[in-house]
């Protein structure tokens, strides 16, 4: 089987749900045109990290995955990215997989990065999510997620064959990104679609270099730093095939760690 994949890197306007919205609504029915059944988000690309109206904004995520619902079943996509969730009086970073016309799962971003002060705007989710869609597994993790390993390695050994990342990752650290991502990649034996904003709020400056990555680490595709939307096919036989050919998963030992 392959699968087409796409991530929609472009410049999330903080605190402009309807100048976002109306961005993705123009282009998904671009990547799908193109062949996608992937769509990758970037990290709270329905709002950015407008912490002062953080609560105000999450009110509108319900609405907005009503008509991803509508979307994804129109455009026969599996649409990934993450949005403010409330949820009574706390805000979780959470990705919604939607999948032709259904919710497949969400995941509420664990690791939370205190450097900016998420932990104090949002609340930290407590499990990991494989989502069984019509692509196959896809898990997925959140920006900050990607320095610790251990939770793409259980969605790996869980069955992962994707893993997707939404992110606002800023510069200096673009080589932190382009190695970690490969790592996750390598290590883990599997395709990783990673999804980053671009443009500058207020100090922080994004570089986007949204990635595609295939399971020996080499790159299916790289954004540069301006809107973009990346597209790459995912071979799972040709996944398969490695993992047979140096079987990390067989040799593996937990018990001794």
């Amino acid at each position: 089987m392959t699968i087409t994949a796409a991530a929609i890197q472009f410049n999330v306007t903080q605190g402009d749900v309807d100048a976002n919205l109306t961005y993705v609504r123009e282009a998904l029915p671009r990547v799908a045109a193109q062949g996608a059944n992937l769509a990758v988000l970037p990290e709270m690309w329905s709002s950015g990290f407008a912490y002062r109206d953080l609560n105000r904004l999450a009110l509108r995520t319900e609405g907005i995955v009503a008509e991803l619902l509508e979307l994804s079943a129109r455009l026969k996509l599996v649409i990934v990215g993450s949005m403010p969730e409330p949820h009574g009086d706390k805000v979780f970073n959470t990705v919604y997989v939607v999948d032709n016309g259904r919710l497949a799962g969400k995941y509420r971003k664990i690791h939370l990065f205190s450097l900016l002060g998420e932990d104090r705007a949002f609340s930290g989710g407590d499990s990991w999510l494989l989502a069984d869609t019509s692509i196959g597994k896809v898990g997925v993790i959140i920006c900050y997620d990607l320095r610790f390993p251990e939770l793409t390695r259980r969605l790996a050994v869980e069955g992962a064959q994707v893993i997707c990342v939404p992110a606002q990752w800023p510069k200096p650290r673009q080589e932190h990104w382009r190695t970690l991502l490969r790592a996750r990649a390598i290590e883990n034996q599997l395709f990783v679609v990673a999804c980053n904003t671009c443009g500058t709020v207020g100090k922080l400056d994004f570089f986007g270099m949204s990635m595609i990555i295939d399971p020996k680490g080499d790159l299916l595709a790289e954004g540069g730093e301006s809107d973009v939307e990346i597209i790459a096919e995912l071979d799972l036989q040709a996944m398969n095939d490695w993992r047979a050919q140096i079987p990390c998963f067989n040799d593996r030992r937990p018990e001794c760690y």
